[in-house]
């Protein structure tokens, strides 16, 4: 990573060198108002005590008092929209068309800036443009100094078992990775997922995929992990839409950064 701006903003992410703690609010691309989502703003001033903040492109118009504050969390925008990220509607394909421009991005805010790639689809030429869509948001963000995340989201990787995305997300990531990705967030996969972080050359962050039922199971999650070699999680239903996203958020902070477990930790904030 010899770009100044970039090495800086990329350490800021890692501070002190410990792990990365993301929460995601960009559902509304996707689903549109979610539970626990409704109203935006309020819901990022009750996650700001995250490393990041994973948002839509337009969002961080209507949230600027959470960004403008002296050790705010950084702010991630994303660049490119995905068909297969529409779950409710089933799509067996996954198109990509990049929504804004890196600059574009940086103009409102952003920290960091993260472009998704999806493949294996029905169609080679469908892979190959977002093959391309993707290759073209590394090579403005690294014009422009700025890290950027490549996500690896096989197409219906809600609905899936983790264990069996292992061979998809183990080939994407190290694709996406050596398209220039500066980090990856993807799925975890498993007793596996060691072998994903070991082959792949820039640092992970497990994603937290739907709500799962307890409090408890988000911090095991996050605790499995990082014991597998992932540099932080990042979490966004599983945050939101718990009975209280502060104290789940101070809580997985615990367990990603400081490596307590998540028993102990669970017991400590009350969490189911």
């Amino acid at each position: 990573m010899p770009v100044t701006g970039e090495s800086i903003r990329f350490s800021r992410l890692f501070s002190e060198g410990k792990n990365a703690v993301v929460v995601a609010v960009d559902h509304g691309l996707y689903f549109g108002p979610l539970q626990g989502m409704i109203d935006l703003p309020s819901v990022i001033e009750r996650v700001a005590g995250a490393d990041a903040i994973l948002m839509a492109p337009g969002s961080p118009a209507h949230c600027q008092s959470v960004f403008s504050k002296r050790g705010a969390p950084a702010c991630i925008i994303r660049l490119n929209w995905g068909s297969n990220y529409a779950a409710m509607w089933k799509y067996k394909h996954s198109h990509s068309v990049p929504m804004l421009s890196v600059a574009d991005a940086v103009a409102q805010g952003a920290d960091l800036v993260i472009g998704s790639l999806s493949l294996k689809n029905p169609d080679e030429a469908e892979d190959a443009h977002n093959v391309e869509v993707f290759s073209n948001c590394v090579t403005q963000a690294h014009a422009l100094g700025i890290p950027l995340i490549g996500e690896v989201y096989p197409t219906g990787g809600d609905d899936y078992q983790p264990e069996d995305l292992q061979d998809e997300i183990y080939i994407g990531c190290r694709i996406i990775a050596e398209l220039g990705a500066d980090l990856v967030k993807t799925f975890y996969t498993g007793k596996r997922f060691n072998e994903i972080t070991a082959a792949t050359p820039v640092p992970i962050l497990a994603l937290g995929a739907k709500k799962l039922p307890k409090e408890s199971d988000a911090l095991k999650l996050a605790a499995i992990s990082v014991e597998a070699g992932a540099r932080g999680i990042v979490y966004g239903r599983n945050v939101i839409q718990s009975k209280d996203p502060n104290r789940l958020l101070e809580a997985l902070k615990e367990v990603v950064k400081e490596f307590q477990a998540p028993d102990k930790v669970a017991a400590k904030y009350k969490l189911d």
